[in-house]
C-alpha cells in the first residue's frame, strides 16, 4: 500500500505531486523486507543469549554487560568505514550486503563457540561488526530513495517492517528450543538459515543508489569535515550524550525478569512487548516528525525511556512490566529511524552513507560504555538503586537537549 507511483506518470497525468510524497518507495519497501527476515535471524539469538549467559554460563551483572556492551560497540570503528566504503566505491548495495553476509556466518560461530565465553564474545563481535558494515549504506540507501519531505514515514516504514521480525524472532526461537528439547544450538542454526534468505533477498531485488559524487571528493578528510558543519556536528554530539545514558534492551528485561521473578521460559516473550508496540507506532511517529519536527519526536522517546525506568525501580504490581515494554516500545519507535531522517538532510547525498554513519557510531561507543557503566553500578549497588541513577541521568541529558535544540525546523 505504500508503493509510490512514479512522478512521472503523476506529471502526465497533471496530478498534484503531494500523494506521490506521502508514499513510500519501492526500494525501502524490499530494503525493509530484508531486515525483516535478518531481525528474525538476530532477535532469535537476542531472545536466548541474555538468559543463555547469566542463568546458563553464570555470568555476573558486569560481566554481562562487559560482553553486551561489546555486543553494541563492536559496530563503533567499522560503521564509519562501511559508510566510507560504500561512497567512496559507489557500492551502496555491496558494503550492506557483505555486512549481512558476515552476521549470517556468525550464527554458525555460536554453534562452533559452545560454552566458551571468550568465544562468544570473538563471535559477537564479528556479528556486530557486520551490522556495523550494512547500516550506513543501507540507510543511506533508504535516504536517497525518499523524498525529503518523507523521510520519516520512509524509515518509519523501514524500521516498522524490521520490528515485525523482531516480534517473530522471539516466537521462532521458543518453537525451536520447543522442538530441539531445549537446545541452543538448533536456535543458532536456524537463525544462520534465516540470515541467509535475507541475503538473497538483498542481492536479488535491492537497487543501488549512489550518490553522485566524483570518488575524489570522498575521503576520510571529507568524511570528519561533516563534523565542521555546526547542525550535523550538534546532532552527533547530542544523540551520543543520549547514547551514554540510555539502558540497554537486554538489562532492561533481566531487571523486569528480576524484580517480577518471571520464569525462564517466558524471559523470550518480553521483547515482544517492546516490538510490537514500536511495530505499532513506527510509522505514526515518523509522519508525526515530519510535521511537528524530527528532534522533538526524538526527545519525546526517550521520555518514554525515562518513565519506563522509573515504573522499573516502583512497586512490583503486575501491570507496571506490561506499561515499561510498552514504553520501551514507544522510545524505540520514536528514536530509531527518527534520527536518520534528522541526520540525513544535513548531509550530501555522496556523502550519506559515510555521514550517517558518522552519528550511529556516536551512539554505538556511547552505549557500549553505558552497559558496561550500568552493569558496575548494578554489580557495586544493586538493581534498584542503578535504574534509578540511570533514570535521573537520563531525563538531566533530555532536558539539556531540549533547550538545545540541535536541529532546526
Amino acid at each position: 500500500m505504500y508503493i509510490a507511483a512514479s512522478r512521472t506518470s503523476d506529471l502526465a497525468s497533471g496530478t498534484d505531486r503531494k500523494p506521490a510524497l506521502k508514499r513510500v518507495s519501492a526500494n525501502v519497501l524490499v530494503l525493509g523486507m530484508v531486515s525483516l527476515v535478518t531481525d528474525v535471524s538476530s532477535e532469535m539469538v537476542t531472545a536466548v543469549l541474555p538468559l543463555y549467559l547469566v542463568l546458563g554460563l553464570g555470568l555476573n551483572p558486569l560481566q554481562f554487560g562487559l560482553l553486551d556492551g561489546l555486543y553494541a560497540g563492536a559496530t563503533a570503528v567499522v560503521r564509519v568505514l562501511g559508510g566510507h566504503l560504500a561512497d567512496r566505491w559507489r557500492r551502496l548495495k555491496a558494503v550492506a550486503g557483505f555486512g549481512y553476509g558476515l552476521s549470517a556466518v556468525c550464527k554458525l560461530g555460536l554453534v562452533a563457540a559452545g560454552s566458551s565465553v571468550a568465544a562468544i564474545g570473538v563471535v559477537l563481535a564479528a556479528d556486530r561488526t557486520g551490522k556495523g558494515l550494512r547500516t550506513g549504506p543501507r540507510d543511506a540507501l533508504i535516504s536517497l530513495s525518499s523524498e525529503p519531505a518523507t523521510l520519516g514515514r520512509s524509515f518509519g516504514v523501514h524500521r516498522a517492517m524490521d520490528t515485525v521480525g523482531a516480534f517473530l524472532g522471539p516466537l521462532v526461537a521458543m518453537a525451536v528450543l520447543a522442538l530441539s528439547l531445549g537446545s541452543y544450538s538448533s536456535v543458532f542454526f536456524t537463525s544462520f538459515c534465516i540470515a541467509a534468505i535475507a541475503v538473497l533477498l538483498l542481492a536479488l531485488f535491492v537497487r543501488d543508489r549512489p550518490g553522485g559524487v566524483d570518488r575524489a571528493a570522498v575521503s576520510a578528510r571529507a568524511a570528519f569535515g561533516l563534523l565542521r558543519q555546526q547542525d550535523f556536528r550538534r546532532v552527533a554530539l547530542w544523540a551520543a550524550l543520549l547514547g551514554l545514558v540510555t539502558v540497554g534492551d537486554s538489562f532492561v528485561y533481566l531487571v523486569l525478569q528480576r524484580r517480577w521473578e518471571i520464569a525462564a521460559t517466558y524471559f523470550p516473550l518480553l521483547p515482544l512487548g517492546t516490538a510490537g508496540v514500536y511495530l505499532l507506532l513506527a510509522v505514526p511517529l515518523g509522519k508525526l516528525a515530519d510535521r511537528v519536527g524530527r528532534w522533538p519526536v526524538f526527545l519525546g522517546g526517550h521520555v518514554a525511556l525515562c518513565l519506563a525506568l522509573v515504573l522499573l525501580c516502583g512497586p512490583a504490581y503486575a501491570v507496571l512490566p506490561v506499561v515499561a515494554l510498552a514504553l520501551h516500545g514507544v522510545f524505540y519507535a520514536a528514536t530509531d529511524g527518527v534520527l536518520m531522517a534528522a541526520a540525513g538532510p544535513l548531509v550530501p547525498a555522496g556523502l550519506r552513507a559515510t555521514g550517517l554513519a558518522v552519528v550511529q557510531t556516536g551512539q554505538a561507543v556511547a552505549r557500549m560504555l553505558s552497559s558496561v557503566l550500568f552493569g558496575l553500578a548494578w554489580t557495586l549497588w544493586d538493581l534498584r538503586p542503578a535504574v534509578l541513577v540511570a533514570a535521573v541521568c537520563l531525563a538531566a541529558v533530555a532536558l539539556a537537549a531540549a533547550f538545545a535544540k540541535p536541529v532546526r525546523p
